[in-house]
């Protein structure tokens, strides 16, 4: 009987903490489920929402390293100027893993289908909860 203790201990704390993960990853998850919503009605200014409105995000793309929500955005205006460019995105999720109760390392693909000719390839996301809400603080998309 006393080695049943311990094992039921760790189930029950294991409980208690995978709905808070599973909450944190639905979370995130959301974020990309909008984001792909936002891109493919062509709005722009909603997609990045998912960033963290702040001087330190960082994008990292085929052009270089990006600093800033602004410069994210205009970035992505630049790049992304029309709805033919945009086309239609769909994100793959390969892993999300959970590196602390304040951050979430995310990789998968990305695919724009579009009739100036499709698009795609992979990226890595760093999230951090901030306020109490999960953000991309780095995005690094090739």
């Amino acid at each position: 009987m006393q080695k049943i203790y311990p094992l039921l201990i760790c189930l029950f704390l294991f409980g208690i903490q995978a709905p808070a993960q599973n909450a944190d990853e639905n979370a995130i998850l959301k974020i990309l489920e909008d984001q792909t919503f936002c891109w493919n009605k062509g709005d722009l200014d909603n997609f990045v929402k998912g960033y963290w409105n702040n001087d330190s995000v960082m994008f990292i793309g085929n052009k270089g390293v990006v600093y800033g929500y602004r410069n994210t955005l205009q970035r992505y205006k630049t790049t992304y100027s029309d709805t033919a460019q945009m086309g239609k995105l769909a994100f793959t999720i390969l892993h999300v893993n959970k590196l602390s109760p304040e951050y979430y390392f995310v990789v998968g693909k990305w695919a724009l289908k579009r009739t100036v000719g499709d698009a795609g390839g992979h990226f890595t996301l760093l999230f951090r909860k901030i306020g109490g809400e999960w953000k991309i603080i780095a995005d690094h998309s090739s």
